[in-house]
């Protein structure tokens, strides 16, 4: 049987958002939030936070989480996860990557995206995506947007609007494709362990760098990626003002769960 890791990476010196893991909702930091919803998952036998900073460090541990320090010279997220994953003593088939900045990630989502690469044997990674809820925000580039093909392989992914049109703007896509939507890229990222070591060494590529997206680079080297379609987008914190309204989806979940 296959095992299971998540790694949720968590920087402190985000330049939009400095300190963000160990921001409070609803009297726990986030990084507390995110951990607990991963472990939930069915999937998932093991969960570790990747950081570069003592304070996210002592904050984990407090709470009795696991977490490893790697290098502040990480490039990105993905090198931490793979840093963070040699570092342990437990050998793992497969590695999912959750952004700690995603404390409504819900355990569902996770258990699809890790199943989808388990039930498909020519992917080396796979993800998730969710129809954009309100149609205007696909214009927005915070908001990344993912194409896949009638299979559910990725084809591509943009901070831009994609797909486009003559017009150059958010419309409704045409007949007899009128239940077509944009797609919202949800920030979880699952490989296959030895594909992982393989990412860190594969040299960049122009649209990765051009978009500013990693999961790019695995299709610019001719791998195939799947995504799963869910229903719900988890709401992240990405710039301060994020905080109330995530609190008070979290301050809700709390009294729904009873926790």
């Amino acid at each position: 049987m296959s095992k299971k890791v998540a790694v949720i990476p968590a920087r402190y010196g985000s330049t939009r958002f400095p300190g963000k893991p160990l921001v409070l909702l609803c009297e726990k930091p986030m990084i507390q939030w995110t951990y607990e919803q991963v472990l939930r998952a069915k999937t998932i036998d093991e969960a570790v936070v990747a950081t570069d900073d003592d304070r996210i460090v002592d904050c984990c541990r407090a709470f009795g989480g696991k977490v490893v320090l790697t290098s502040a010279s990480c490039p990105n997220g993905t090198s931490r996860c793979e840093e963070a994953v040699s570092l342990l003593e437990e050998q793992y088939d497969i590695v999912v990557n959750v952004q700690g900045d995603e404390p409504l990630i819900e355990p569902e989502i996770i258990d699809r995206v890790v199943q989808c690469l388990l039930n498909t044997d020519d992917i080396v990674y796979s993800t998730a995506c969710t129809p954009f809820k309100v149609k205007e925000e696909a214009k927005l580039t915070n908001r990344v947007k993912i194409l896949l093909d009638q299979n559910g392989y990725v084809m591509y992914s943009s901070r831009g609007l994609i797909p486009h049109n003559k017009e150059g703007c958010v419309r409704d896509f045409p007949p007899p494709f009128q239940q077509g939507a944009y797609m919202l890229h949800v920030g979880i990222h699952c490989y296959r362990r030895h594909f992982l070591d393989t990412y860190c060494r594969l040299e960049p590529t122009p649209c990765m760098l051009m978009e500013d997206l990693e999961h790019l680079k695995v299709l610019e080297h001719g791998y195939r990626m799947k995504c799963v379609v869910v229903d719900e987008s988890p709401h992240g914190v990405d710039l301060p003002e994020d905080v109330a309204l995530v609190e008070k989806l979290i301050c809700r979940f709390k009294e729904e769960h009873e926790l």
